[in-house]
Order: structure tokens, then sequence, then C-alpha cells
């Protein structure tokens, strides 16, 4: 059996980073042929950094997917501080809620936003209205269950009394939780916030229907470059964009490691009757 699931890992593993590691030696190729290797190359990098239009529309990307990921961070941390505080059944209830956006496809949400934004559009006599307000507001939208349920559990295993000895010592609310609540959830923070900009950054199908000519972001155009022959800076493109949500992913990772051994050396300490700070 242990063996079995050895090999099924392994096969997963290899099903999911092989065709990476067949576009990133793509990207050094010198043949615009995947499957014929001529010779190692820069050029395919160095076409994508002069490009005029795939640049730009990066840019574009990481404009909407920061300012979404901070928006929908600060709304989903005091959305999520508001359901904390609610009934045993009233909190089980919202979190329901909350996870249907997540369940639900990408394709309905995206069809729904651009419904939505249509009708808005009518009500306000606005013949245009799909643009970079509408983009931001749907990736605000589908990023907000993802910070609400990184936030959630930092919450729930902080201890409720921290913050009634804080106003004991003469702490204000607003002070209580800036000093303590914010300190203990604030890797639950961060890990929503991260994970919130990688899902913004490479989001296709919701951003599809909710785009304005004025403002289109890169998974969108790369759609309509996979209509045609791809050019090798694509597969540049792509290494690279891989290795930036890798990178922020094993940030995410090293966080919450460091977060969990943080709460296992202060459960240590409190057993041993040592002081936890």
């Amino acid at each position: 059996m242990k063996k079995a699931s050895k090999v099924v890992t392994v096969l997963v593993f290899v099903f999911l980073y092989v065709p990476m590691l067949v576009l990133m030696i793509g990207s050094f190729n010198s043949s615009s042929d995947l499957v014929v290797f001529k010779s190692f190359t820069m050029d395919n990098y160095r076409a994508l950094f002069a490009d005029g239009v795939l640049l730009p529309l990066l840019l574009n990307s990481l404009i909407i997917s920061v300012i979404a990921s901070l928006a929908s961070t600060v709304l989903g941390t005091a959305a999520t501080l508001g359901i904390h505080r609610m009934g045993k059944r009233m909190r089980r209830f919202t979190m329901f809620l909350t996870n249907i956006p997540m369940t639900n496809p990408e394709i309905v949400t995206g069809v729904s936003l651009a419904l939505l934004f249509a009708f808005a559009g009518q009500l306000m006599k606005i013949k245009s209205i799909l643009g970079f307000w509408t983009l931001l507001i749907a990736h605000i939208t589908f990023n907000l269950p993802y910070v609400i349920l990184s936030v959630q559990p930092k919450l729930t295993q902080m201890d409720p009394n921290l913050t009634k000895a804080a106003m004991d010592l003469g702490c204000t609310p607003v002070q209580a939780f800036f000093k303590v609540v914010l300190h203990e959830i604030l890797p639950g923070i961060i890990s929503g916030a991260l994970m919130a900009f990688t899902m913004s950054l490479d989001d296709f199908v919701i951003s599809y229907f909710v785009y304005g000519p004025n403002f289109v972001t890169l998974p969108v155009e790369i759609y309509n470059y996979t209509k045609k022959p791809l050019h090798p800076k694509i597969y540049a493109l792509f290494t690279l964009l891989f290795l930036a949500i890798l990178a922020v992913m094993l940030l995410m990772n090293i966080l919450q490691a460091r977060d969990t051994a943080r709460q296992r050396n202060s459960r240590q300490k409190a057993r041993a009757g040592q002081p936890t700070v």
C-alpha cells in the first residue's frame, strides 16, 4: 500500500510539473518548435522585455492584483472579525455562504458579475461600463472568501482572554485590537493577502467576462495569443509568471510554518509555567 501511494504521488507530481518544465526548456530554445531543441539562447527573454504590448498588460495585471489583494484583505479581515462575534448558528450559516463562491464554477461567477454590471450600466445610463472598475470589483469579490478562510482559524485559535486582559491594563478596544488581536491574526492576514494576490494575478475566466477594451489584463490577452502559433517569448513569460507565483506560495508556506512553530513553543512554555512573551 505504501509503495502504491508513493507511485501515485510521483505520478501526480510528474503530471503537475513536467508541462512547466517543458515550457521552461522551450523558453531557452532557439527553435520555435518545442520538440526540437536547437541551442540555448536568451533571445526569447530579450524579446519579451522589448515587447511593447505584453509588458504594459503585465503591469495592468499587477495593478489589479495589488489593489484587489489589499482591498480584499482589509474587507475580509473586517468581515472575519464580525463573523467571529456572531452566535454559533449564525456563524456556521455565514461561513456556509462564504464557501459557496469558492465551490461555484468560475464561468458562472463571471457571467453573473457581467450581467450585474450590465444591469448597473443600464440603470446609470453608461454604455460601456466594463473596464478597470468592474475588473477590480470582480477580483475583490472572488478574493474575499480566501481571505476570510485564512484569517478565521487564527481568530478561533486566539485566547479571548488576551483582549480582556489588555483592556484591564488600560487599553481601549481599538488599542487592544492593534496591540493584541492584530498581532495574533497577522500570519493569517498575510497568508490571505498572498493567496488573494496569486488568485488575482492569474485569473482568466472571471476577468474575461468583466474586462473592457480600455483595460485588458495579461491572462485575457494571452488567450488571444493561443488562437495562433505561440511565439517563444510567450514561453519565457509563462516561466517568469510560474516562478513568481511559486515564490509567493513558498513565502506563504514559510510564514505558516513559522506561525505553527511559534504556537507550539508557546504551548510548551505555558505547560512548563514559563512566560510566553
